[in-house]
């Protein structure tokens, strides 16, 4: 059972997309480009990048791909991508928040001392967004955050945010997907209420057999989990979950085809899989005290204004 949304015309228009060297956002990444984009995919490895460059103009031969370097557990890397891409000038339209890292065996650091969860999936792509906000004004941009299903439930750890005193990967994984919901929506009312013009909007995945659970040494993972063995047997099933493809819809959808909601997952039930569709607010997504609250730190740490 396959799945798929239209993707408009979006020639003349340039697109960002973090974590778009292999799965879910190698994905939106051929697809935009597909679409006529010409697409900005910032990696940390360069031969993936070049392989995800090579594996979108195989499937689109005109293509208009360009790599740039960017590690999001690093603020300077972050910086430095994006005064690169401002002195170059050209208005962005899309930016995909799209790239993460989830449940390292042992906690780890960002080179700025964050917690690896939170500093990558959350705090990268804050100070990313902020440092591109003239070119996401020019281009009155659409972003897209992606969140996980992980964020159903939890909280933000605001006794410790880096989670010193005691971890728990799971828990810091979910804080850390709390957190990237949360900025997606205060940035919407901010834009709103600001006259920024900025479309923001946030999606979930569902499950699907990509790598955030297989072997990775550089987060002390040696092997592939159990869990993402299951998900690949149920996947390849049509059981549950969604493939790849599939659980790239929701981004796309949330990206360049819907604009009147505020959040997009698969619409099976328990949304693991299945089509794109708008989805009701998770509880941990509905604080807007703690969104405010959550902008404010994150500010404050980073040392980056979003204003």
């Amino acid at each position: 059972m396959t799945f798929d949304v239209t993707v408009p015309d979006l020639s003349g228009k340039r697109a960002v997309i973090t974590g778009g060297s292999d799965g879910i956002g190698l994905r939106i990444a051929s697809r935009l480009a597909a679409a006529g984009a010409d697409v900005v995919l910032p990696v940390r490895n360069p031969d993936k990048g070049e392989a995800a460059k090579a594996a979108i103009r195989q499937e689109n031969p005109h293509a208009a791909v360009t790599l740039a370097t960017l590690d999001l557990s690093s603020l300077a890397s972050v910086r430095r991508l994006s005064e690169e891409l401002r002195a170059a000038g050209a208005p962005i339209h899309f930016l995909v928040n799209n790239a993460g890292v989830m449940t390292p065996p042992a906690r780890q650091t960002t080179s700025d001392g964050f917690e690896l969860q939170f500093g990558t999936n959350h705090l990268g792509h804050y100070a990313l967004t902020a440092h591109l906000m003239p070119l996401l004004r020019a281009g009155r941009a659409r972003v897209t955050s992606q969140t996980s299903i992980a964020a159903r439930g939890g909280t933000i750890n605001w006794d410790d945010l880096n989670w010193e005193r005691s971890y728990d990967g799971m828990a810091a994984y979910r804080q850390s997907k709390i957190a990237v919901g949360l900025f997606g929506l205060e940035l919407a009312r901010r834009s709103a209420a600001a006259g920024w013009g900025i479309t923001s909007t946030i999606s979930h995945p569902g499950v699907a057999p990509t790598s955030l659970l297989a072997s990775r040494p550089e987060l002390g993972r040696t092997q592939d989990t159990t869990q993402v063995r299951v998900i690949r047997w149920l996947s390849a099933h049509g059981l549950l979950v969604g493939t790849v493809d599939s659980a790239a819809l929701p981004a796309l959808t949330a990206a360049t085809v819907r604009a009147d909601g505020a959040f997009y997952g698969p619409r099976w039930p328990g949304s693991a899989g299945g089509p794109p569709g708008e989805q009701s607010l998770w509880k941990p997504l509905r604080d807007n005290a703690a969104a405010q609250r959550l902008w404010s730190i994150s500010q404050e740490i980073t040392g980056v204004s979003l204003a």
